[in-house]
C-alpha cells in the first residue's frame, strides 16, 4: 500500500472514531508498528492529528471548552496521580494560588501542609477548601457558566492584591510553537497573571494536553514546570529541551 493511501485511511479512521490506536492502525493497514508511527508523525506535523499515548487523535477545535463535568470524568486516575504529586509540593506557611480546573481541584483532598494561605478563582474548590480548615481567599470577578471559574478584570485586579510561594495552574493546549494555551482568553489573562505573581509556577497537565493548541496563548513552555502522568512519555522528550517537567508514575 502506498503511503498517500495509509495515511488517507487513517485520517478516514480518524474522523468516523476520533480517536485510533496503533496496534488497530497495524492490523487494519496490514503494516508494521514502526510505519504506522511515522506516519502518525508526518501527520501530526501536517497539524492533521494530535499523537496521544499509544495512537492518536483528532486535533480539537480551538475555541471548544468542555463542561467541569465533561473534564471531570476524563483521564481521573492520571488527574489524581498529579494532583497528589502537586500537593506533596506544598509546604507548611505557604501562600499559594489554585486555579480553576478538574485537574486542580483534585489537589485539594491531597493537601496535609499546615498553615496554607490559598487564592482561588475556581467556584467548586471554595467549599472543600474551607471545609479542609485553610484560609482561603476568592479573586472575584465574573464567572463562567460552564467551567465556574471567576475571570475578567475583577479576578485579575483581585489576583494582584497577593504574591504567591507557589502556583498552581491547568490548561487546555501544551504545544512546542505555542506554549500553554486555553480557548477563553479572558481565562488566558488571569492565569498569566497567576504565573507572574508566583515564585514557582506548576502547571498540571495530563497526556491528553500535549502537542494540542486552543484560541489563547497563556505563557511559552518555560514559564512554568509541568507535572504530568507517565502515559505522557512517548510524547514529551522534545519538551525537556524547552522546561522542566515531572513525571508521576503509575
Amino acid at each position: 500500500m502506498l503511503t498517500e493511501e495509509r495515511q488517507a485511511i487513517i485520517m478516514e479512521l480518524l474522523e468516523a472514531k476520533g480517536i485510533i490506536r496503533i496496534q488497530e492502525l497495524v492490523e487494519i493497514l496490514n503494516t508494521s508498528e514502526s510505519t504506522v508511527r511515522r506516519d502518525l508523525s508526518y501527520l501530526e506535523k501536517k497539524k492533521l492529528l494530535k499523537r496521544i499515548h499509544g495512537g492518536a487523535s483528532l486535533l480539537k477545535q480551538k475555541r471548544e471548552e468542555p463542561s467541569m463535568l465533561e473534564k471531570a470524568a476524563t483521564n481521573l486516575s492520571a488527574k489524581k496521580r498529579i494532583a497528589s504529586y502537586a500537593a506533596s509540593l506544598i509546604q507548611n506557611g505557604d501562600c499559594i494560588y489554585i486555579d480553576a480546573g478538574t485537574t486542580t481541584l483534585q489537589m485539594i483532598d491531597y493537601i496535609i501542609a499546615k498553615d496554607v494561605t490559598i487564592v482561588t478563582n475556581g467556584i467548586p474548590h471554595l467549599d472543600p477548601l474551607t471545609e479542609k480548615g485553610f484560609m482561603v481567599y476568592a479573586t472575584g470577578g465574573f464567572v463562567k457558566p460552564k467551567t465556574k471559574a471567576m475571570v475578567g478584570l475583577g479576578a485579575i485586579e483581585g489576583l494582584k492584591k497577593y504574591r504567591f510561594d507557589k502556583t498552581f495552574l491547568g490548561v487546555n493546549g501544551i504545544h512546542l510553537e505555542y506554549g500553554f494555551t486555553t480557548p477563553d482568553p479572558e481565562e488566558a489573562a488571569v492565569k498569566r497573571t497567576a504565573m507572574e505573581l508566583g515564585q514557582k509556577v506548576f502547571v498540571l497537565a495530563d497526556d491528553s494536553k500535549f502537542n494540542e493548541v486552543t484560541f489563547a496563548q497563556i505563557a511559552p513552555l518555560e514559564d512554568a514546570v509541568i507535572i504530568t502522568n507517565s502515559e505522557a512519555e512517548e510524547v514529551i522528550e522534545e519538551y525537556r529541551t524547552i522546561t522542566k517537567i515531572e513525571v508521576v508514575k503509575s
